[in-house]
């Protein structure tokens, strides 16, 4: 059974415009440079892929612009994976709903049974006594039913500006919005990939340090041992300088499709900090409120049916207590937890900008290894007429068309020398 191709290469591709080496990919996806190769291969299997091969044996892959739909033709498990993702994506942000779902439920079931509770007494009492029933005072505070209102946002003018809606900031409060470096690994390695890039395929440990997370002791970065998974990832070979320095050339990323543009690099990777909630302060000021609100009405409605036998109220009771602990529970946790990991963020962060900073001072030891390393720098662009094969073409065809530009080369050559 075939895999189905790695998303990270579907994008690569399209960003590429459907023609790249395993170079291009790697570095335009961040990948390892033989998982990138084994992927193109299989992609192009499935999605009829072209091999085009030039003189100097480098291998160049062009794709279909719909290679997205023959993909999806082909596979049922990949049409079956999109259409999940769909239903995923919506069941996902009813689940985030749910959360604000219940808790006005429980705050209206709640105060529901204490005023039918209070009711109730207040008629036993006057029974008891034999006079006129008056039904007690209850006091709504107008903001609360707001909420369910369409124009509730606009009539709550000191709100500051939010794009999440009610029930969203409810899921906000409690949870976060999600991990801002979620991508952090992808960007890591597609930055390193680029610095490469933009080196020529030549590069010193120096210049990868500020996007690692860590560069191990000093006898770790005296041996530069950090730069052994970027070797891996990306095929790469350590050189030595006569001086014993250690330069890093990476063939595979040497090679492309198109000239490639200078363009702006971070000095070194950044992670962004952890936000408590994208909402407003007033979205949390509300959420907290509805939470205490709860917590009120659950210890009220326990004490009342301490004596009472109706069980389905005592259930009411536990669950709103249980709930509304939880709920200003799990947020008060969260914040605590976010001011210590944005604390390690902001080292890391200090300690790339460092790096970045010394490479930047360009010491007499870094300035001899950035130019020996250029010794190694090299950037091949494969055109057009430099391929010698295809395979959507006829081999005798190209083999007939091959033989004409041998013969027109030799006789450039022997005029040249008459």
């Amino acid at each position: 059974m075939t895999a189905s191709p790695d998303p990270a290469i579907l994008r690569a591709i399209e960003s590429l415009n459907y023609r790249a080496t395993v170079g291009d990919v790697a570095t335009q996806a961040g990948l390892n440079v033989n998982f990138a190769e084994k992927g193109l291969l299989a992609l192009a299997s499935q999605a009829n892929g072209e091999l085009q091969v030039a003189e100097s044996g480098e291998v160049v892959y062009q794709f279909p612009r719909n290679f997205r739909d023959i993909l999806r033709d082909k596979d049922f498990r990949l049409r079956l994976k999109e259409t999940w993702e769909k239903i995923w994506r919506v069941l996902f942000y009813l689940i985030r709903m749910s959360f604000g779902v219940v808790l006005v439920l429980l705050i209206v079931a709640s105060f529901l049974a204490i005023l039918a509770l209070t009711i109730a007494l207040s008629s036993n009492r006057d029974d008891d006594r034999g006079g006129d029933f008056s039904m007690p005072t209850v006091w709504f505070s107008p903001d609360f039913f707001w909420i369910f209102t369409p124009d509730y946002d606009r009539r709550r003018v000191d709100l500051q500006h939010s794009d999440l809606n009610f029930l969203e900031s409810i899921y906000s409060f409690l949870f976060g919005d999600g991990n801002p470096n979620a991508d952090l690994e992808e960007r890591r390695w597609q930055s390193i990939a680029a610095v490469i890039r933009s080196n020529r395929g030549a590069v010193i440990a120096e210049q990868i340090a500020p996007f690692l997370d860590s560069v191990g002791t000093v006898s770790e970065q005296e041996s530069e041992q950090y730069m052994l998974p970027v070797l891996t990832k990306f095929d790469g070979r350590p050189e030595v300088s006569p001086d014993g320095q250690f330069v890093y050339h990476f063939p595979s990323l040497q090679t492309t499709v198109s000239q490639q543009e200078r363009q702006w690099l971070p000095a070194f990777l950044r992670e962004s900090l952890y936000q408590f909630s994208q909402a407003s302060s007033g979205q949390i000021t509300l959420a907290a409120g509805l939470g205490v609100a709860l917590l009120i009405l659950a210890i009220v409605l326990t004490g009342m049916t301490a004596g009472i036998g109706i069980a389905a109220l005592r259930v009411l009771a536990f669950i709103g207590l249980g709930y509304s602990t939880a709920y200003l529970l799990i947020p008060g946790v969260r914040y605590f937890s976010i001011k210590g990991r944005n604390q390690r963020i902001l080292d890391r962060n200090r300690n790339r900008e460092l790096r970045a900073k010394q490479l930047a001072q360009s010491d007499p030891i870094v300035q001899h290894k950035l130019a020996y390393a250029q010794q190694f720098a090299a950037e091949t662009v494969i055109q057009q007429s430099d391929l010698i094969y295809s395979t959507d073409r006829d081999l005798i065809e190209q083999d007939v068309d091959r033989s004409a530009q041998i013969d027109a080369e030799w006789q450039h050559r022997l005029e040249g020398k008459q």
